[in-house]
């Protein structure tokens, strides 16, 4: 149970969670699909790829101002129908590189109305001691979702190369409808200390004002690497296995073993940071993430690999939650949207400047170059977080 909110929202607020990440992961891939049929040339792929991340980029801070004037539940039902009337668009419109950009550009600004939403109940809430296990569960439930999404894509397409875009359209199509549905069951309440809280300082501050935020930067910079360092491991991690010899099912197996790894850690977040701390926690997991990317670019037995893959999702996955709840809690009540929409925005930044410059960096080395500058860019996390503290 999340907060005051009861089994019933609280229940309702996961399977929202799930719901979001599993339409996405549905979607983008149907849209690839849709656009290979059209046969659009490569640099069309990037458009469409860069239009998903557009809108949250140019939206977030609006988005996060927006969840803290209309409360969460409206936020969550119109990115629900934003992401409804997207897949509707696509089902019967996407027939073209242009509408395909269109419909991919407002899953992503639907998707961040969902999951700012989603975060800011969490925020106002849970109690302070309870933020980085309700953030657990919350995370878990996203990671959940971006794991059935393409499994639907495989139930769907079955055996061929190109599946029936039309049938997984239509297939997001009722998955939209029952997450906007499910928006309607996750309570309108929050607790009597957010709410006063919310209602007076709803329109004071901003960016800039949170930026200034003891702990934020610092927050946001650590989000930010943990995030895009997780995408640089899905896009070279297939690279260091070709180079050792590796065949695609083994690695896929390994990315498979580095996201379970990463949903465990979040269901025990809650008892594992009442025990050490959230501060101590969080340093243990960047540790255990330096050492892991570091090990992962010396030449191993593919048994080991695994091993070292598990490691590694143990130490990532903690990362996301807690960097929201630290951020839940720097954040004076009434902002917690904002300052929740503000860590997405990094995010976005974190994942196109850190792997661009990481490339840079490692040029020459291959794939084992990329995981060492990898290793260095968290284990220099840690050093932002000396003197903070973090546990309430």
């Amino acid at each position: 149970m999340i907060g005051e909110l009861g089994r019933r929202s609280s229940t309702a607020l996961l399977v929202h969670s799930a719901l979001i990440q599993a339409v996405t992961f549905l979607v983008r891939p149907a849209a690839t699909y849709q656009a290979l049929e059209l046969d659009v040339p490569a640099f069309a792929l990037g458009v469409l790829a860069a239009s998903y991340a557009v809108f949250p980029l140019l939206l977030a801070l609006p988005i996060g101002g927006l969840v803290d004037r209309l409360g969460e539940r409206r936020l969550m039902a119109i990115g629900s129908a934003v992401v409804l009337g997207c897949s509707a668009f696509l089902l019967f419109w996407g027939t073209s590189v242009a509408a395909l950009v269109a419909g991919t550009a407002l899953l992503g600004a639907g998707q961040l109305a969902c999951v700012v939403g989603q975060q800011a109940v969490v925020a106002n809430n849970a109690a302070s001691s309870r933020l980085d296990s309700a953030f657990g569960y919350l995370t878990f439930a996203a990671s959940l979702g971006q794991a059935l999404g393409p499994l639907a894509i495989s139930l769907v397409g079955g055996a061929s190369v190109r599946p029936n875009t039309q049938a997984i359209f239509i297939l997001s199509v009722g998955m939209s409808l029952v997450l906007f549905l499910t928006t309607f069951v996750v309570s309108r309440r929050v607790s009597g200390r957010a709410g006063k809280a919310k209602a007076k300082n709803a329109s004071k501050g901003g960016a800039i004002a949170l930026l200034r935020t003891p702990g934020v930067v610092r927050a946001l910079a650590t989000s930010a690497t943990v995030l895009a360092v997780v995408d640089l491991t899905v896009v070279y991690l297939p690279a260091l296995g070709a180079e050792r010899g590796l065949t695609a099912a083994t690695v896929g197996l390994m990315l498979t073993v580095r996201a379970l790894f990463s949903m465990v850690s979040r269901i025990g977040l809650g008892g594992m940071s009442r025990r050490l701390g959230r501060m101590k926690l969080l340093v243990l997991s960047l540790a255990i993430s330096t050492v892991a990317l570091a090990v992962a670019a010396i030449p191993m037995p593919a048994w080991l690999l695994f091993v070292v893959m598990a490691f590694l999702g143990l130490g990532l996955g903690i990362g996301q939650p807690l960097t929201m709840s630290w951020l839940s809690a720097q954040a004076p009540a009434g902002q917690r949207g904002r300052a929740l929409a503000l860590r997405l925005a990094g995010n976005r930044v974190g994942q196109v400047l850190l792997p661009s410059a990481i490339g840079v960096v490692a040029v020459g080395l291959g794939a084992a170059g990329v995981f060492l500058a990898s290793a260095v860019a968290v284990g220099g996390t840690m050093l932002l977080l000396r003197g903070v503290r973090l546990d309430d």
